[in-house]
Parts: C-alpha cells; structure tokens; sequence
C-alpha cells in the first residue's frame, strides 16, 4: 500500500492555479447525459469555491478529459494529469473506466476521488490514495433487491451484456436473494434478441426483468418488446443502473420507459445546501439535474476541504481522506474503510429505489429507501 506525502500540486506557493484533472465521458459510446450531469456539478462547485477565495487565495481549475468510456483512455488521461502536475485526479462515471484510472493514479501516486463509478473492486489492493463517493455496488444493488422481494418479486430475470459490471451485478443479485428464496436466471442478449429476451421469460415464469444492458441499445428494443407482449403484461421491468434516470430515456420511450425503478443517490429531502445547489444546476443543465451532477458537485467540495488542510498542515496530507468532514449537498461526508473495499468509501450516500411516475413521466416516485 503507498502513503502519500501530499497532492502534488498543492505544493505551489506561487500565484498559479490548484489544478484538478476532470475524467468525464462526453462521447459515445460513452454514456453522454451522464458526463454532462457529472462536469455541470464539478464546474459549478469550481465557481463557487473560486468566488469564496480558492485554495489558500489561489483559484482552483478545472483540466477536463473526455474518456469516451474508454478505459485505456482515462489511464492516458490520468498520465497527462500528473505531467501537467494536477494537485487530484476527479470523476468519471463507468466503473471499468473508473477501475482503470484508479490503478493508474495508484501507481503514480496521484490522489482520485471517484464521483460516480460504484464497482466494489475499483483497485486491485487497499490504497490511501484513491477514495469515493458513490455507494459501492454490493450496497445498493443490496437495497434493490431489498425492494424486489418487498415487491414480491422472487424469480428474476437479468438480460445481461458481457461486462465486469455486469457481472458483478449479476453475482451481488444472486447470493444476496438466494438465500432469501430468490432465484435469478441470466438471458444473454448476445444471443437472445428482443422478441427471444420475452419467450425466455414466459418460460422461466419471471416475474421481474431487470436490464444489466446498455443505454440506448439494445436496452429500449428490450423494453418496447416486452410492453407489447400481452404475456407479460404483469411483469416489472427495472433498470437498477440508473437508465431511466435521464432524460433521453423517456424521450426514448414516451409511456413505455415509465415505472421502471432503478437507483439514485439521493436524500428524500434536501437541506438547505442541496436546495440550493439543485436550482443552481438546473439553470445550469436546462433540466432537472441528476444525482450525478450532485456527485459532481460533492467531488469538489471534498477536494477542496483536503487541499485547504494540506496547504495549512502538510503532515495532514499523509491520509488526506481520512480528516474529511465536509458537508455535501446529500448529507455530511465522511471516508472510512468499508468491508472488502479497498478504497476509502463514503458509507453511504442515501440510496433511493426510484421509478418515473405513468401517469406524469417527467416526475419521480420513491418507492423504497436503503
């Protein structure tokens, strides 16, 4: 495990800027909206943390990378970051990408607050120098099936992509509801196309599809099939990654992309800071904003109270994570080290099971919290 003696650029005493490397997908395949979300929460908390003096008088920036969800990208990124002597490293919202920028910044010894990737094994080994704010997978996906078996759902089906994430999630899923009489049978949508996806689950007597795909494709040719099959007019369709999260999706679908939970990261009511910051955003984004921009946000607050403490205490900085207590848009932030995880972890950001109401798509029910 290495120690780090202090955020590299943070050790200016010059007039020049505190420098935060920005990892965003901004491109397809990367998931588009939600880098959007992701860079309005960071640059809106770079504003305001510059009109309130900076880092020390000194003004923070912003050094943005598109990733493209590109994992060898990020660590390209991340490369360019410590060459352009970045005091942290922040963002990113795909977890493959997330897990590869964090070994990179591991390596080179570059503090990484990760926003919103939430993959259990982000680095391969316990480290000081990376932390996080998502909830780690293995908890919210925990919470969501926490909601399926309140549902009444027992037999689930996952149409699933090949992918680490997915296969995580496929495996939180399954040891967590087995021994709680769940069962959970895969549909491989390689070789099942939309109309296969909805034989198999009128064979498996599913009760529950839940889509481990990607956004758009082939998730909304999944979900058009299944709607219109009279077979399964009873079933629930849920998207525990968060796909009806954004906006694209109901344009997408109309009524069609309407209660389908999925999870967010959110308190059932803001305080005073997160109401403010939420209509903040909104101006900023021209719509609601996401639990992403609010991720975003939260990230530079953190790493604005860690670098205020290395520039007033440089022996501070040998565990900059562990002195956090900030007070973010969700709650009060803290880092500790969470069973089998070997970053430092917010535990937990308020998780919420979420759907878009039928009969007003544009509006959110909550339908469990954890």
């Amino acid at each position: 495990m290495n120690t780090p003696p202090s955020p590299p650029g943070a050790q200016r005493t010059d007039g020049s800027s505190v420098r935060i490397g920005a990892l965003v997908p901004l491109t397809r395949p990367g998931w588009v909206e939600a880098g959007q979300h992701l860079l309005a929460g960071l640059e809106l908390a770079v504003r305001e943390v510059n009109d309130a003096g900076g880092i020390g008088g000194r003004p923070l920036e912003l050094v943005v990378r598109d990733t493209a969800a590109d994992p060898r990208r990020a660590a390209a990124a991340v490369d360019e970051f410590a060459r352009l002597d970045v005091a942290a490293v922040a963002g990113e919202y795909h977890s493959v990408v997330a897990r590869a920028a964090a070994a990179r910044a591991d390596a080179l010894g570059l503090p990484f607050l990760c926003s919103s990737a939430v993959l259990d094994a982000l680095t391969e080994q316990p480290t000081e120098w990376v932390a996080r704010l998502a909830p780690a997978q293995s908890h919210g996906w925990q919470v969501y099936a926490d909601f399926l078996l309140g549902a009444g759902h027992s037999r689930i089906a996952v149409a699933t992509q090949p992918s680490v994430y997915w296969a995580s999630g496929v495996r939180i899923l399954r040891e967590y509801l087995a021994p709680r009489g769940g069962t959970v049978v895969e549909l491989d949508v390689h070789a099942l196309g939309p109309a296969a996806v909805c034989d198999e689950l009128v064979g498996h007597r599913a009760t529950a599809l839940l889509l481990l795909v990607g956004h758009p494709d082939p998730a909304v040719p999944i979900v058009r099939a299944v709607r219109r099959d009279r077979r399964l007019a009873g079933i629930l369709i849920g998207a525990p990654a968060g796909q009806p999260e954004f906006p694209e999706w109901a344009a997408l679908l109309g009524g069609d992309g309407a209660a389908i939970p999925f999870l967010r990261y959110l308190p059932d009511r803001f305080g005073p800071l997160g109401a403010r910051v939420g209509t903040a955003l909104r101006e900023r984004l021209g719509q609601a904003p996401s639990f992403v921009a609010f991720e975003g946000y939260d990230t530079v607050l953190v790493l604005a109270d860690v670098l205020r403490a290395h520039a007033a205490d440089e022996a501070g900085a040998a565990e900059p994570w562990s002195r956090v207590a900030v007070e973010g848009t969700r709650g009060q932030i803290r880092f500790s080290r969470a069973p089998g995880i070997g970053v430092r972890q917010w535990t937990w950001a308020p998780t919420q099971v979420v759907d878009r109401d039928p009969a007003e798509p544009d509006r959110f029910r909550i339908l469990h919290t954890g």
